[in-house]
């Protein structure tokens, strides 16, 4: 199978060498846990090291405060921008009226940036903010099903990303994601430690421990020949 590596540092080494190519990866977890440094970390690794230009896509926050976040860590990111290897695009959703044909509409203009930038990693951040636009829990599930596979059909290798309530058996936000996705990566913080689990991964013999990993001044750095109990994760 053809893998795409993350770059991430220690990660690789938990899924075989890297995600499947094309596939779709679901990162969730509680506040604060790392999933927005995660998914940078993955388009910025891949611009800078591989040469896969990457589209970070937000339903929410602001851009100045997504670059920031990169800045922290010493990422010089404007070359990459400047070379259309790396693009934040902040969907636009302006009322819950007709929100499903909004969508529909962002994703023609999704689907051009990949085509024009020949788009090879894609972030979406968060399907949770999807919510907000859509509060019936049966419309929500039916649209992500036809978010993701609208997605998928652009060719990627995509992260979503999902805020939880951040207990252990949180694998998403409504309850669904994790079905629709080829790979699950879980994110969690119980203060002072941080850790990761991989749930599932399509295709690959991945790690099926739990273990530690660092935010520091290199972005995420997973401890993967260590390992933490399950029943320490409250």
């Amino acid at each position: 199978m053809e893998r795409v590596k993350t770059g991430i540092k220690g990660f690789d080494e938990l899924i075989q060498g890297g995600f499947p190519l094309s596939s779709t990866i679901l990162v969730s977890g509680g506040a604060g846990t790392g999933k927005t440094i995660f998914g940078l970390s993955y388009l910025y690794q891949g611009a800078k090291n591989l040469d896969e230009p990457g589209l970070y896509i937000t339903l929410e926050g602001n851009l100045k405060n997504l670059v920031w976040n990169m800045e922290t860590f010493g990422w010089d990111i404007k070359p990459l921008q400047d070379a259309g290897k790396l693009k934040i695009y902040k969907m636009n959703l302006h009322t819950q009226e007709n929100v499903e044909m909004q969508i529909q509409e962002e994703l023609k203009v999704i689907a051009k940036l990949v085509k024009d930038l020949k788009v090879k990693r894609l972030v979406v951040d968060s399907t949770t903010a999807l919510g907000v636009w859509i509060p019936e829990q049966g419309k929500m599930r039916h649209l992500l099903y036809s978010f993701a596979d609208s997605l998928k059909n652009l060719g990627c290798t995509t992260i979503l990303i999902a805020e939880t309530k951040g207990g252990k058996l949180d694998f998403s936000a409504f309850g669904v994601e994790e079905f629709i996705v080829d790979g699950v990566v879980s994110l969690y913080f119980v203060p002072p430690n941080r850790m990761i689990f991989v749930r599932k991964m399509r295709g690959t013999n991945h790690s099926k421990t739990a273990h530690p990993f660092d935010i520091n001044e290199m972005g995420l750095e997973i401890k993967y020949r260590d390992e933490i109990l399950w029943e320490a994760i409250k």
